[in-house]
């Protein structure tokens, strides 16, 4: 992509809010984020000036999370964990359907929830699941694994929230959640991506596998604004 030209998966926070997840966003100004029940995420601003647009939109005291495809730099905002991320593309992942796996509705978010702080996949809140199609592995009425959608650039679909009981590790599960999860995403002319955490080998070896390559290294980053930042009007 040509510099000062970035296509939506440079700017993939961005590019699902204003499009198909407009109806998840916050704004203020320039500044753009998801309701923080939704996603913890914060468009990666576009300038310096910026700044002071997300600090009202995230208001004193408040924390966010920027996925950065590039240099960092807050204006005003205080710094706090980075996780080095990877970001992989399923160009050629035709994905398949599986009718052994349970399309999951508002009713399943509090054990979605449950599984996901035992599996620790990623943030989950009480709206995560609006953000797109989640499916799972239901046993003896218990949730044992899920995956499903997650950002929304034009053209493409976040594959997310992949997690396994530990209990049912080592059975495939989770392939077969991607590779469904990918099915739907495809059946809608769209090409399917990933975020994963860089020290995740093992997740990540699975995605390459199914046939995901590596396209960006983004970088995580949490960012705090100060509680003496007057709140937005």
């Amino acid at each position: 992509m040509a510099p000062g030209h970035p296509g939506p998966l440079d700017e993939p926070v961005r590019s699902s809010l204003l499009g198909a997840h407009a109806h998840l966003a916050q704004g203020h100004g320039d500044a753009l984020r998801y309701d923080p029940d939704a996603a913890p995420f914060l468009a990666e601003p576009r300038s310096a000036a910026e700044w002071d647009d997300v600090a009202a939109l995230v208001g004193p005291g408040g924390t966010t999370v920027v996925p950065a495809f590039g240099h960092l730099d807050p204006v005003g905002l205080a710094v706090g964990r980075t996780l080095p991320g990877v970001q992989l593309v399923g160009d050629d992942v035709a994905g398949h359907h599986d009718p052994g796996l349970v399309r999951l509705d508002v009713d399943d978010v509090p054990a979605m929830r449950d599984l996901v702080a035992r599996t620790r996949p990623g943030p989950f809140g009480p709206r995560t699941i609006a953000m797109g199609t989640y499916l799972g592995v239901v046993e003896d009425g218990e949730l044992v694994a899920m995956a499903g959608e997650r950002l929304h650039p034009p053209g493409y679909t976040e594959i997310s929230a992949v997690c396994t009981d530990p209990a049912h590790r080592g059975r495939g599960l989770a392939t077969r959640l991607v590779l469904a999860v990918a099915a739907g995403v495809r059946a809608r002319g769209e090409v399917p991506f990933l975020h994963a955490a860089a020290d995740n080998t093992g997740a990540i070896r699975l995605y390459e596998t199914l046939g995901f390559r590596l396209r960006a290294r983004p970088d995580f980053t949490a960012l705090t604004v100060p509680s003496d930042v007057p709140a937005r009007t």
